[in-house]
């Protein structure tokens, strides 16, 4: 696993440990792929079910201002500090070891791009993705990205969010959500 693009393109990072499914570099690119042809705000960047951090560090690599990552999983948490931490980009983010569905109740900022693959199949999980979604999290003008299983279809709506983009890519799709 590396990271595709931006000031850290090339550069290796640590597998999530056992049990904990990475976004692999093709969806990982097609998600930035799409996010810029959107003209995504990256500013403020929320990875939830972070995992290896994969997603979030694709973001500071291409210019995201700062990246707070939510992942419950003590090692997995372990793992994307070690990867901030080799790609120097631990000044830029903070990793919060915690259920996603404890973060708008523990962050404060909005963000402008909120990251989310969490298990798939999960109902409670994407319960926990549209909490979020319809929080204060979610600045007014964000985007939100999904990763769920290419075998159920992208809800249309998460919260006051509107599908806007969806593809499949394997046995991941990616729903791309904004305001109405």
């Amino acid at each position: 696993m590396r990271v595709i693009a931006g000031a850290a393109g090339g550069r290796r990072l640590k597998n999530p440990p056992p049990g904990v499914r990475a976004t692999s570099d093709l969806v990982r690119g097609a998600i930035f792929d799409a996010l810029a042809s959107q003209d995504a705000d990256l500013s403020r960047v929320l990875d939830l079910y972070a995992g290896s951090g994969a997603l979030g560090i694709e973001a500071l690599s291409r210019g995201a201002g700062h990246c707070d990552f939510v992942e419950r999983n003590a090692a997995a948490a372990s793992v994307i500090a070690e990867n901030l931490r080799l790609l120097r980009l631990e000044d830029q983010a903070k990793v919060h070891k915690l259920a996603v569905e404890r973060a708008a109740e523990r962050l404060h900022e909005p963000y402008s791009l909120v990251l989310a693959d969490p298990p798939y199949d999960d109902e409670a999980a994407r319960a926990a993705v549209g909490a979020v979604a319809g929080s204060s999290l979610v600045a007014p003008d964000a985007t939100l990205v999904l990763e769920l299983s290419s075998r159920n279809e992208a809800p249309e709506t998460l919260g006051p969010l509107r599908l806007v983009w969806s593809r499949r890519h394997g046995d991941t799709q990616v729903a791309i959500y904004r305001r109405a």
